[in-house]
């Protein structure tokens, strides 16, 4: 049975009074016992929250009652292993950080296209997929024949565009992430750089893992997502990867049988990248989440 019902959501819109709003929703989060992860920002709200059904449904309605979030994006999926240990409500400059204030995502994005009509849009010969997330979600899986940015952060997407911009001057861009939220920036962004045919996958890929059939599917490897599942597959099932909480990096099975590996304090990615004192820390604090998780 799967007792824990997961909601990713996120909206752009004007927030004012941001204190007050960070202890309302940590109240009433805290109220209907949910865990997880809510940023707010003077541009909106974003994050990932998880409890029972019941609950969830309960701050669902809550956040939509917020100025401007009757439209809220989000989505749902369930599991049977609790997706989060704590709860976290923190207010930030940005909701998801580009390092651009003049990008503004509530005043205009660019064209959705609904994850059934997705596949037919990108064959398109003047169609060109980017997509926008981190090397390291990219590395696990992405869809078929789309552009790799390589980057490490969100906030390095602008400097790779201006970069690469002329390769893609007379094509229409096709872009996609996790849940839409950084497509609503980069779109944006791209459309105040004189970029005029610009799309977006609509609810991002775990919209299309949810809605489009796995033998119709041009998507290749699994979902990195931001919670204890670490990754997901077809239909949102829980995937095969595993976390480095040392540098947050996903990790199959086979990256645990390197000598470097170590749960919860290294892996092949960060080994060298800390200090003894601090991978003493991480020991101690894998030994608290494996007391939480009993």
């Amino acid at each position: 049975m799967k007792k824990f019902k997961i909601l990713a959501f996120y909206k752009f819109t004007q927030f004012d009074a941001l204190s007050k709003l960070q202890s309302d929703l940590q109240n009433y989060c805290q109220e209907n016992q949910v865990l997880g992860s809510v940023l707010i920002s003077g541009e909106g709200l974003n994050g990932t929250i998880a409890g029972r059904e019941e609950n969830i449904n309960l701050v669902l309605s809550f956040f939509q009652n917020l100025p401007g979030c009757r439209n809220l994006e989000y989505k749902t999926s369930f599991t049977t292993e609790k997706p989060f240990l704590k709860l976290r409500v923190r207010l930030k400059k940005e909701i998801v950080t580009m390092g651009r204030p003049e990008v503004k995502p509530s005043q205009l994005v660019g064209n959705y296209i609904d994850p059934k009509a997705w596949n037919n849009f990108i064959k398109q010969d003047d169609v060109v997929v980017i997509d926008t997330r981190n090397d390291y979600e990219v590395a696990i899986g992405t869809f078929e024949g789309s552009i790799n940015p390589g980057t490490q952060r969100f906030r390095d997407f602008p400097s790779w565009w201006v970069k690469n911009s002329s390769k893609y001057k007379d094509k229409k861009i096709a872009m996609f992430c996790t849940g839409g939220i950084r497509c609503e920036k980069s779109t944006n962004y791209l459309i105040q750089n004189n970029q005029k045919n610009v799309f977006h996958l609509k609810g991002g890929i775990l919209k299309y893992l949810e809605d489009v059939p796995i033998n119709e599917s041009k998507w290749k490897g699994e979902c990195f997502v931001f919670d204890q599942r670490v990754s997901v597959k077809h239909g949102l099932e829980k995937g095969s990867y595993n976390l480095c909480y040392a540098c947050r990096r996903p990790l199959s099975e086979g990256d645990k049988k390197d000598i470097n590996y170590e749960e919860g304090v290294s892996c092949h990615h960060c080994f060298n990248q800390h200090s003894p004192e601090r991978k003493n820390g991480f020991r101690e604090r894998q030994r608290q989440i494996n007391r939480k998780l009993e």
